[in-house]
């Protein structure tokens, strides 16, 4: 037994934006169809008012009768109304497909979301199970439980839905897979919301419009195995169903062919409009495969990673221990707002473990800014991540140690981890319009962290995500607050961002490529804003980026990275006065090259007759 599974799953924002119910009552093909089954749900729901006469009471006068003005529609062959059985049966069919509707759901659903957000054990255990379920032969199991529970509908209903489970499952799997790799998500992890409440707020609410379409499907598909239990004599032959009088009409087709016309109408009308009904509904959201979004997604993160990786074993990346002195730490602990020693970022593919960040380490002293700089694949968005817990699946990170406000944390399990992410750590992400959930609004997602984080009441929380876009210079923040995020521009999504990130008062600001996505005039704006925002909290700042225009705009100290490895570091005006690194001169000069020309930093470079035969900066004038 196989339900129709809508494959890949649907996309988020096109599903969840507003006017999905608007764009189907719009069309014919949702709008009438929605009306007859509306019909039918308040003939089943009236059905004593409705039936003119008792669908059980029995006048042999009117057996195997025509229609007449008494009994509209005949009398079946035991002398009973057609059209009151035909009204009453309406409710068994209805009750049948709820029946197993809620146990696919209940099932289906919550397994499948759970499966496709955290993977692992779980997510092939429980797919297992359903392709199993697909490929059991269910009207067997059917027949077997008929039989040891003397046809019980609402057991034998329950059993279809058991099998239903699998449809359910899949899509729900797809779609929390395609919703799992969208950036808001990684953004609400980076604010401190546990995972419980991402996938209440954030997972749950994209399931619902695939749900709704496999319902409709899986609705048909359930009265129609009903009927045809029914139809098999299955059941009580008394209660009034579609499948009973089939059965009954489908004896005597021959020399009364209306008593079989009227229930398989009834059958045939419901089931077309629910299947209609799904049809239109699928048409109305784009359907997009797990697997090409999520691909999309490692290609974004990883940022094009495969430059400078290694094939190494697992004996090359276990992690050797660090004997650090007292001292050691003791200054770790009061200089360093996070520090990372002995970075290796590895990645579980066929081919074997792929190195893309090769031991680096890493120093943010408190109130710093420091510059993580390197082209796509260098890995310094991988070494951010691995502190932000945001490497994507498959992704590993091993540490020597790894230190957030002077408290080692290597050791901490994930949920410890997770509890300082909006409180020591806040995270600038960059595409902005993609990192705020479009089914919400801005002030939900700013007091969200502040509620459930910070513990604080709703309205202290509202008046603070307020005064912080007041702060980073939103002029009417209570529109602002209003708003959707496609409401907004890609600039004051950036700064709504900004806000959420410094209104839990973090000791380190991470800022993954703030500027990239928007345009000069924004960038420069948002720079200097980032500017203020740390002097003013004392935040130590670390920005990901691959632009030397910005590292010199903001900056105290630069990391340049390259192919998994840290090349150079250093004071932002000596590594620009003398470079030690050819690839450091090429970043350099590359960012002269870009859109905000020389005006901002004109760099004069001239050849020395060095050991490497190599240029050096002579002067630079910012």
């Amino acid at each position: 037994m196989t339900a129709t599974t809508l494959t890949g799953a649907i996309d988020p924002e096109r599903a969840r934006r507003g006017g999905l119910l608007a764009r189907f009552l719009a069309r014919p093909a949702g709008l009438i169809p929605l009306i007859i089954f509306l019909l039918i749900v308040l003939v089943a729901i009236f059905a004593p008012l409705l039936g003119p006469h008792d669908p059980a009471f029995v006048d042999l006068s009117i057996a195997k009768a025509p229609p007449s003005a008494a009994h509209p529609l005949g009398g079946d062959s035991t002398g009973r109304d057609i059209l009151s059985r035909l009204i009453f049966g309406t409710r068994i069919t209805l009750w049948g497909a709820l029946v197993t509707i809620v146990t696919a759901v209940v099932a289906g659903v919550p397994a499948g979301v759970v499966a496709g957000y955290f993977g692992g054990a779980f997510d092939r255990i429980a797919t297992w199970v359903s392709d199993a379920l697909q490929s059991i032969p269910g009207m067997i199991i059917l027949l077997v439980v008929a039989a040891g529970t003397r046809s019980n509908f609402v057991l034998l209903m329950v059993t279809v839905g058991v099998f239903m489970a699998p449809g359910y499952f899949r899509i729900a799997r797809s779609t929390t897979i395609a919703v799992r790799a969208e950036p808001y998500i990684d953004a609400a992890r980076v604010s401190g919301l546990s995972n419980t409440r991402i996938l209440g707020a954030h997972i749950i609410r994209p399931v619902y419009a695939p749900v709704i379409i496999q319902t409709a499907l899986t609705a048909g598909i359930a009265m129609g195995i009903q009927a045809g239990l029914q139809f098999l004599g299955i059941g009580d032959s008394n209660t009034p169903s579609w499948g009973a009088m089939m059965n009954e009409g489908f004896r005597l087709m021959l020399s009364n062919p209306l008593i079989l016309l009227w229930p398989s109408a009834a059958l045939g009308i419901t089931i077309a409009v629910l299947a209609v009904m799904g049809s239109t509904l699928a048409e109305l959201v784009q359907v997009r495969t797990p697997e090409a979004k999520k691909d999309r997604a490692l290609a974004r993160r990883a940022r094009r990673g495969a430059a400078g990786v290694a094939i190494v074993t697992e004996e090359e990346v276990r992690p050797q221990p660090v004997n650090l002195s007292t001292g050691t730490l003791r200054h770790i602990a009061e200089s360093s707002a996070v520090r990372i020693e002995n970075l290796r970022v590895t990645y579980d593919t066929s081919a074997g473990l792929v190195e893309v960040v090769h031991g680096t380490s890493l120093d943010v002293g408190a109130g710093e800014v420091v510059g993580i700089v390197g082209e796509s694949g260098s890995g310094k968005s991988q070494t951010v991540f691995s502190l932000l817990d945001l490497l994507p699946e498959g992704g590993t990170a091993h540490a020597d140690g790894i230190w957030v406000g002077g408290k080692e944390v290597t050791r901490l399990d994930r949920r410890r981890r997770h509890a300082l992410l909006g409180h020591a750590i806040g995270y600038i992400p960059q595409e902005p319009m993609s990192n705020l959930d479009p089914s919400y609004t801005i002030g939900y997602q700013l007091t969200e962290p502040l509620r459930r984080v910070h513990g604080m009441p709703r309205a202290q929380a509202r008046t603070l995500a307020r005064d912080m876009l007041v702060r980073v210079g939103i002029a009417d923040p209570d529109r602002v607050m209003r708003s959707y995020p496609h409401q907004i521009s890609g600039g004051m999504a950036q700064r709504v961002l900004i806000a959420g990130a410094i209104a839990g008062k973090p000791t380190l600001l991470v800022a993954d490529e703030p500027t990239t996505a928007l345009d000069v005039t924004v960038q420069a704006e948002v720079l200097e804003l980032l500017r203020e925002l740390q002097q003013e909290y004392g935040m130590a700042l670390l920005i990901v980026t691959h632009n030397f225009g910005v590292v010199a705009d903001i900056c105290d100290r630069v990391v340049v990275m390259r192919h998994g490895d840290i090349i150079e570091e250093g004071v932002v005006d000596d590594l620009f006065a003398q470079p030690a690194e050819a690839y450091t001169r090429e970043l350099i000069e590359a960012s002269l090259d870009a859109a905000q020309g020389r005006a901002e930093l004109d760099v004069h470079w001239e050849s020395t007759a060095g050991s490497a035969g190599d240029t050096i900066v002579t002067e630079v004038k910012a």
